[in-house]
């Protein structure tokens, strides 16, 4: 008798991230499997696997956000759950992909009694029984230590490069603040053209006094792109944005790969002096966010590439060209 082993690409999706995982989908030219999700009366999530999977390399996408009234707690345990069924199902790998990663700004102690909440969210993935992680842009690339087996750490960045190179002027890629600076410096690259960052000093005449802020670097007359991993309340980004215009800026664009937009973030862009925000669509946007200066990108060929990649067991790092390792 003889045994002929053939590899099944098998693709899922929680309920948080069912658009983004059908365009994957759409790029990689199979279906979106259709497991059944569903709530007990008391909340609790049960999830069931409608067709085999059995020897099945399974990729389940859920971005952790809240949706439809539920929260990102309830994205990150529908997923938790879905890999456990996956690894009881008798997968023969399993691999979460994330694009937007719960908790990675708790990636350290910043002081005592504190938790490191990044690490616990992959160790849980770990439990699961997931053998890889992919996720896209994190907070802090750190993370990618936390996690006991290989992750992919994707970047936004080929898809806003590939738009911000046709805006034009004179452009300079400013940082918010100095822990955004190796970032910058990437996309500096990326599109020629120069850097700058807001650098925060705290005043020298009164103690815990708020911090002053200043421009480190020529942006007078100059088209100003502010670069980060995600906006949340909008508060550092639309700051940023009024002091290059108070230094003469010409036009600003916010360009980051999370809209995260919790309260009060979509009434602050809205009034900030900020011509376009560039966003991705890692996390999904409610018609309610949608305002004229917000231009969603797609990243679902970007994660289509990595998921073929690793099915095929082929480098993801050549989909970048090394640039997501900087």
């Amino acid at each position: 008798m003889e045994i002929v082993n053939k590899k099944k690409l098998h693709v899922v999706a929680g309920r948080a991230t069912q658009v983004l995982a059908s365009e994957i989908c759409a790029e990689l030219n199979v279906p979106l499997g259709t497991p059944s999700i569903a709530e007990f009366a008391n909340g609790e999530i049960h999830v069931k696997y409608f067709e085999s999977i059995r020897g099945a390399d399974v990729f389940i996408v859920q971005a952790h956000t809240p949706w439809e009234g539920r929260s990102l707690n309830d994205a990150i345990t529908e997923q938790l759950i879905m890999v456990d069924a996956a690894k009881r199902a008798s997968a023969k790998r399993i691999t979460a992909v994330i694009p937007f990663y719960g908790y990675s700004r708790q990636d350290r102690k910043a002081s005592g009694r504190e938790p490191i909440s990044a690490r616990l969210i992959s160790d849980l993935f770990s439990v699961a029984g997931a053998d890889r992680l992919v996720s896209v842009d994190l907070h802090s690339g750190q993370i990618q230590g936390f996690f006991d087996g290989p992750v992919d750490h994707l970047t936004a960045m080929p898809v806003l490069v590939d738009y911000l190179t046709g805006i034009e002027g004179d452009l300079v890629v400013v940082s918010p603040d100095a822990g955004r600076m190796k970032v910058a410096e990437r996309y500096t690259n990326m599109l020629a053209a120069d850097l700058a960052y807001v650098h925060k000093r705290r005043s020298t005449l009164e103690n815990n006094s708020v911090e002053a802020k200043e421009i480190i670097g020529d942006v007078a007359g100059r088209v100003c792109v502010l670069i980060d991993d995600m906006i949340d309340t909008g508060g550092t980004i639309c700051a940023a944005a009024e002091l290059l215009v108070a230094n003469g800026a010409e036009m600003v664009i916010a360009a980051a790969t999370h809209g995260v937009f919790s309260p009060p973030a979509i009434d602050r862009l809205a009034k900030a002096s900020i011509e376009t925000v560039l966003i991705t669509d890692t996390l999904p946007l409610s018609s309610d966010k949608r305002i004229k200066k917000i231009k969603v990108l797609s990243v679902a060929p970007i994660i289509a590439q990595a998921i073929a990649a690793v099915f095929a067991d082929t480098s993801v790092s050549e989909i970048f060209a090394g640039n997501h390792l900087a």
